[in-house]
């Protein structure tokens, strides 16, 4: 009875072992590269899969089908004699139509992408001057994408994306192109401040020639209305018949105006008045006027 049970136990080890060794799964997004006695044999896709026990049947690889990225450094030359470090992230997959030459084709995937990169760029970079490389990366990263996706795709490999992420010259080089940046935001603003007072001072110029102009004309409006005014009285006199002739009539006017002047220069205040310096400064003033009268 023992010897029974013993048997079957090691018959029900044996089964499972069978079993166990024939049923396999692969997981999603990936496959398994399935060989036999040594040579390729299929390429089974995710679910649960037999295969000949024994290892007749062997998974040789489990290869990824999801979208892995690469990222690497490259130092170079630009054409200007700068050295510049790049940083270069590269996303890629294997082609689901071609797992065979992926597996079989290449043995390290990111290693030869990275050596592809670096030839590509180490290619196109020293064409550019610094100040091109930065204007331009995201062309030049295109352009790398197509190089290496057109090598990649011979083994099995898609390039998906390429991107510079970082560009970084030399450390000299780099504070230099900040105080050059520097100097000339300092020349703009320099710049705009000289055009801010010339404004000022132009703004001001025409304002005080506004001004001296109005002064010039209340001025020659008030002395238009002075003498409007002696003309009028003048002809309100002789239209009265008062016997009296014109520059008599001058004379008295004259006379009234100049005291009226003086009595507002001291009502304003004024404690100095410059009077003529002869009896017959009066006289002069008065002929004068006439003199401008008979001029209208």
């Amino acid at each position: 009875m023992l010897t029974t049970i013993i048997v079957l136990v090691f018959l029900f080890l044996i089964v499972l072992s069978v079993v166990v060794s024939t049923l396999y799964v692969v997981r999603q997004q990936s496959v398994a590269i399935i060989e036999r006695f040594g040579r390729y044999q299929k390429t089974a896709t995710s679910g649960i899969h037999v295969r000949l026990p024994f290892g007749i049947d062997k998974i040789a690889a489990r290869v990824q089908l999801r979208l892995l990225q690469s990222e690497i450094v490259v130092e170079t030359k630009t054409k200007d004699n700068v050295f510049v470090t790049l940083n270069v992230a590269t996303q890629y997959r294997v082609n689901e139509q071609n797992v065979t030459d992926a597996y079989y084709k290449l043995m390290k995937p990111e290693a030869q992408i990275k050596s592809y990169i670096e030839d590509a760029l180490r290619s196109s970079v020293p064409k550019l001057t610094l100040d091109e490389l930065f204007e331009k990366k995201d062309e030049i990263a295109l352009e790398v994408q197509h190089q290496v996706a057109e090598e990649m795709s011979t083994y099995g490999y898609i390039i998906v994306k390429t991107l510079i992420t970082k560009v970084e010259p030399d450390a000299e080089v780099k504070q230099s192109m900040n105080e050059i940046n520097a100097a000339q935001r300092k020349r703009v603003a320099a710049q705009e401040l000289a055009n801010a007072d010339k404004i000022k001072i132009v703004t001001a110029a025409e304002a005080e020639a506004e001004k001296d102009r109005l002064h010039g004309v209340g001025i020659a409006q008030q002395r238009k209305a002075i003498v409007d005014g002696l003309a009028e009285s003048i002809q309100e006199l002789k239209d009265a018949n008062v016997g009296m002739s014109e520059e008599q009539i001058m004379s008295i006017l004259l006379t009234n105006q100049y005291l009226d002047t003086l009595n507002q220069f001291a009502s304003g205040g004024n404690q100095t008045i410059f009077l003529p310096n002869s009896p017959n400064g009066v006289d002069d003033i008065r002929t004068q006027i006439l003199s401008a009268l008979k001029a209208r």
